[in-house]
C-alpha cells in the first residue's frame, strides 16, 4: 500500500488491527516463523511459497521502476532476484502461484494498485518458476483486465490451483468485491479481458490465495476468512498483530502471513476452521469455485466475517471510527502517488 511509510498510515493500520485479538497458538503468543533480512525489502506486499523448492518463499516489493519478484530461504535471506524483462509496472500488489500453459511451476505478479481509483486497466505478468535460484531476467506473459463496473485499488490476486482462473479482490474501506476473469484470458497483443463482479468482498482486503483444496481465503489487517465459494464465507479467525499486515501464502494446511516494513515477520497460522453455523452439507452441495460468472452471485451475508464474543458494540464503534480517520488519511497521501 502506497504511503505504508508514513507513521501516521502505520500507527491508524496498527490501531484497526488491535481491535481484533491475536490468535493464540498453543495457548502462547505466536512467534514469527521467520524473519525477511534483505534491507531493500521496505513493502513486501505479496507472498506465494515454491512448487521447485523446499522451504522458499517469494514475495515483491510494492512499487518500483522494474517488476522484481525475490526468493528468500528459511532463513530470511534473500536466495534470488528475478526481473520480468521489459516490464515497467504501475503498482505492483499481489503474487499468487499457479501454472503455466504447459502445466509448469509459475507466479503471477498483479499489478493491480489504484488508489485513485482511476487506471483504464490493470495488468498481470505470470512467468515460469525458474529451476536455478539465482539473479536473472525471464520473459513474461502480460495479461491485461479492466473491470466490468470502473477502476477499483485491489491488492489480492488468487489463482485456481486446477483451473487457472484468475479472481481480484478489490480494496475499499466501505468493503469491496470480487472479480473473475475469463476462464481462458488471452494476452495482451491479443486483447483485454474482463473482470465481472462475483461476490462481495470484506473490508480492506490486502491478500487473498486459494488452498489446495479448491477453497480460498481473503486477508485483512487483524483477520482472515475462508470461503468454499465467491460470497460464501465457512470461516474466520484474527491474526498476529502485525505493523502492516499485507500478505497470505497457503503452505499445505497452514498459511503464512507477512508485513511491510523493514524486516518484517513471517508467521505460520492454521487455516481457520469451519464456523459453527456451517452447514455440513455446504461444501459438497455448493457450486464450483470457478464457475463462469453471468452476472452478480448473491453473496451470503456481508462477507465481514462471523465474529462472535470480542465483538461489543464499543469494539464495533471503534474500528468504524478508525476507518474513517484512516480513509482521510489514504485519501491525503493519494495526492502524492506517482502517476
Amino acid at each position: 500500500m502506497p504511503g505504508a511509510s508514513s507513521p501516521a498510515v502505520v500507527l491508524l493500520v496498527a490501531s484497526l488491527a488491535a481491535t481484533t485479538p491475536a490468535l493464540s497458538l498453543a495457548a502462547t503468543e505466536p512467534t514469527p516463523l521467520l524473519q525477511i533480512q534483505d534491507p531493500t525489502l521496505l513493502e513486501t506486499s505479496g507472498l506465494a511459497v515454491s512448487a521447485l523448492h523446499e522451504g522458499v518463499l517469494w514475495t515483491h516489493a510494492d512499487g518500483g521502476a522494474a517488476a522484481e519478484v525475490r526468493a528468500f530461504d528459511a532463513a530470511g535471506e534473500t536466495v534470488a532476484t528475478v526481473t520480468l524483462a521489459g516490464i515497467d509496472p504501475y503498482d505492483p500488489e499481489a503474487l499468487a502461484p499457479g501454472v503455466n500453459d504447459a502445466g509448469k511451476p509459475a507466479l503471477f505478479l498483479g499489478d493491480l494498485g489504484d488508489n485513485l481509483e482511476r487506471r483504464p486497466d490493470v495488468s498481470v505478468f505470470r512467468f515460469t518458476e525458474p529451476r536455478r535460484l539465482a539473479d536473472q531476467s525471464v520473459e513474461a506473459t502480460w495479461f491485461r483486465f479492466t473491470y466490468s463496473d470502473g477502476p477499483h485499488d485491489a491488492e489480492a490476486l488468487l489463482v485456481h490451483p486446477r483451473t487457472g482462473r484468475m479472481l481480484i479482490a478489490t480494496k475499499d474501506a466501505g468493503g469491496g468485491g470480487v472479480y473473475a476473469g475469463p476462464r481462458d484470458p488471452v494476452p495482451v497483443n491479443q486483447g483485454t479481458n474482463r473482470l465481472v463482479r462475483v461476490a462481495d468482498a470484506p473490508l480492506l482486503v490486502t491478500d487473498g490465495a486459494y488452498l489446495p483444496d479448491g477453497r480460498f481465503v481473503l486477508r485483512t489487517y487483524g483477520s482472515v476468512l475462508v470461503y468454499d465459494r465467491p460470497g460464501h464465507q465457512v470461516g474466520t479467525a484474527s491474526l498476529p498483530l502485525q505493523p502492516q499486515g499485507e500478505s497470505v501464502a497457503a503452505d499445505g494446511d497452514r498459511l503464512l502471513v507477512g508485513s511491510e516494513g523493514p524486516q518484517s515477520a513471517v508467521y505460520a497460522v492454521p487455516v481457520p476452521a469451519p464456523s459453527s453455523d456451517s452447514a455440513p452439507g455446504d461444501r459438497a452441495t455448493a457450486p464450483p469455485v470457478d464457475r463462469e460468472p453471468g452476472g452478480s452471485v448473491a453473496a451470503s451475508g456481508n462477507g465481514l466475517g462471523e465474529e462472535s464474543g470480542w465483538r461489543t458494540a464499543y469494539r464495533v464503534a471503534r474500528v468504524v471510527a478508525i476507518i474513517l480517520v484512516l480513509t482521510g488519511v489514504i485519501a491525503y497521501f493519494r495526492r502524492s502517488r506517482r502517476r
